[in-house]
């Protein structure tokens, strides 16, 4: 070989050499690095790492023991487009976690402490595909607008939590939804979530697990599989449609307060009118008798 090819040898193992040692420099303690991907899974980290290279793509935290991830140490991830935090201890402080990781398209949240999902929680991932927050039993409430921004998600899965009640239009919404995981969940089955099942029955969806997406309550529709229950729940919400809510009662307190109101004006009003208009008789009549006897 030729020295001027043994000098370009040698440059080239100096780079390589300078890039690992680079990487390892960048690379958070107890994590493994490679290219664009950060490894933390089962580290018993308490918070997040510091020191994770600002290229990242793949980020695993996968079983750990953080509560909290932080919205400005993750905005600086900006390529971010895979954040693995299942068997994490995650809760309710997620709300505009993710406001600057705008590239996100896999999120797993599985395996956590989340009780609740609001439009805020994800609001900013406008180009999310796969949100897996199965496995978070204490997950009773998804607001009604979560996922009105996601409209890229593909696959949902809310499997094995505390929802015993989803909004048609939550999932109904999604134009690009093909799977959505429902299973072992304490599902109420009453006339409310009878929309959802008509839904289920309409939809291109995948549902993985059918046999287990079962009514939990009434006790006299336990273990009957959701589909199955549409025909009990159409006999017994026949009149479901002209039933009246709290919110109809209130409205029409309000709509009869206000012709009440109305009614007292205008007989008030008409009363004035009426007295002002027998003082004009009264005076004109005496006016009339004075103009006679001049």
């Amino acid at each position: 070989m030729s020295p001027a090819g043994r000098w370009q040898l040698l440059s080239l193992v100096f780079l390589l050499g300078m890039g690992v040692a680079s990487g390892n420099i960048n690379c958070p303690s107890g994590c493994s690095c490679r290219y664009l991907e950060v490894n933390c899974t089962g580290q018993r980290l308490q918070e997040f790492p510091t020191a994770i290279p600002l290229d990242t793509r793949r980020l695993i935290l996968a079983a750990n023991n953080v509560s909290y991830l932080p919205a400005v140490e993750l905005s600086f991830l900006a390529d971010l487009v895979y954040l693995d935090c299942h068997k994490n201890l995650l809760g309710d402080d997620l709300d505009f976690a993710f406001i600057g990781v705008v590239k996100l398209v896999y999120l797993d949240l599985s395996f956590n402490n989340l009780t609740q999902v609001t439009f805020s929680t994800f609001s900013q991932l406008l180009r999310l595909m796969v949100l897996k927050i199965s496995d978070n039993p204490n997950l009773a409430v998804i607001e009604k607008d979560a996922f009105a921004n996601n409209t890229w998600l593909r696959h949902l899965d809310v499997s094995r939590t505390g929802l015993t009640f989803l909004d048609a239009s939550t999932v109904g919404d999604l134009p690009n939804l093909r799977f959505l995981g429902l299973s072992d969940n304490p599902w109420h089955c009453n006339c409310s979530i009878l929309d959802f099942i008509i839904w289920m029955r309409e939809s291109k969806v995948h549902f993985p697990d059918t046999g287990n997406i079962t009514c939990y309550t009434p006790e006299a529709l336990r273990a009957l599989k959701m589909p199955a229950a549409e025909v009990q729940l159409h006999s017994n919400c026949s009149s479901y449609q002209t039933q009246l809510h709290k919110h109809d009662y209130i409205f029409l307190c309000f709509v009869a307060f206000c012709m009440f109101f109305a009614g007292i004006m205008a007989a008030c009003l008409a009363g004035v009118c009426a007295v002002i208009y027998q003082i004009y008789s009264s005076k004109r009549e005496e006016d009339e008798e004075d103009e006679e006897k001049d």
